[in-house]
């Protein structure tokens, strides 16, 4: 038989005790062994799919937002054990990207239906260890904007409160001078937002930055944004909101570069994030990690 963990986040935006034995049942009557594990931590669930690698797992399940996905995500790296992604937090980005279903009962067939595929990560080398990105990190505005919406907020009222954040901070969201190295080669611009993305969505599937980037390229995107006026940050989003062609190309206030390496000094500060989970600040080195990892898909 095969055998499955699933790792719950209680905290998370949209999970519910009841919801999560549910999907375990399902899988159980699908032919799949299921234990459950329920995290009382951030680091709970990078240490519970190593642990789950080890004693022979054929997948590990993760029901929970995109903080406690990539964290049992860090684990699974490099083996064949698939991850199953079962939305449960406020955006869901990397299932989102993936066409993960959002209910978690349909999400939780993606194991049993669905076909393995293996996509590339992001890395970045930290005291504690290598920190790892489905979608995106992002030092500036989008970084400030995760580490100030309110758990409570979020659960009341999902991505909306990522919103009024960015609405409360935006007035006060100036650019600073960046040096961006990208493959040995350096650009220099001012920004308020630094983006390097895995996938192109950055809210799907509605908002596609650019039709090119894929997490199977063995590349990363960068995005960045000027931003020294309210209005000037206003025209920023929506130049990305309304970014019907998805294709987002030079202009003063935003520059685009691909590679597999990226290296970000910034004159100033800037609070740094990794698929929505605060992450230290700049500078900062991240790399693509090619086919990375192995994640249970629809397509």
């Amino acid at each position: 038989m095969a055998r499955a963990l699933l790792i719950s986040n209680p905290v998370a935006a949209r999970t519910d005790e009841d919801t999560r034995y549910r999907v375990a049942e399902f899988l159980g009557r699908a032919g799949w062994k299921t234990e459950i594990a329920v995290t009382s931590g951030p680091e709970d669930a990078r240490a519970l799919a190593r642990e789950a690698v080890l004693s022979g797992v054929d997948a590990v399940a993760v029901f929970g937002g995109d903080g406690t996905t990539m964290g049992a995500a860090a684990s699974l790296v490099g083996t064949e054990v698939a991850l199953t992604l079962i939305p449960g937090g406020t955006g869901n980005l990397l299932a989102g990207n993936l066409r993960i279903p959002s209910d978690p009962m349909r999400a939780a067939r993606v194991l049993i239906e669905g076909k393995r595929r293996v996509i590339d990560l992001g890395r970045m080398e930290l005291p504690d260890g290598a920190h790892y990105f489905g979608v995106a990190c992002g030092a500036g505005i989008d970084a400030r904007v995760m580490g100030e919406t309110e758990t409570l907020n979020k659960r009341r009222w999902g991505i909306g409160a990522y919103m009024a954040t960015t609405l409360r901070v935006l007035p006060g969201v100036r650019s600073t001078a960046c040096r961006v190295t990208v493959d040995g080669e350096l650009l220099e611009t001012q920004a308020a937002m630094v983006l390097i993305m895995n996938c192109g969505e950055i809210i799907p599937p509605i908002v596609r930055v650019r039709p090119e980037i894929s997490p199977e390229d063995g590349l990363l995107d960068l995005l960045t944004i000027a931003v020294d006026s309210p209005w000037q940050g206003i025209r920023g989003l929506l130049r990305v909101l309304l970014n019907a062609s998805g294709d987002i190309r030079h202009t003063p206030y935003l520059r685009y570069a691909r590679g597999s390496r990226f290296t970000v000094e910034t004159a100033e500060f800037l609070p740094v994030q990794f698929d929505g989970d605060p992450t230290g600040g700049t500078p900062f080195t991240v790399e693509v990690v090619p086919k990375a990892l192995t994640v249970m898909t629809l397509q």
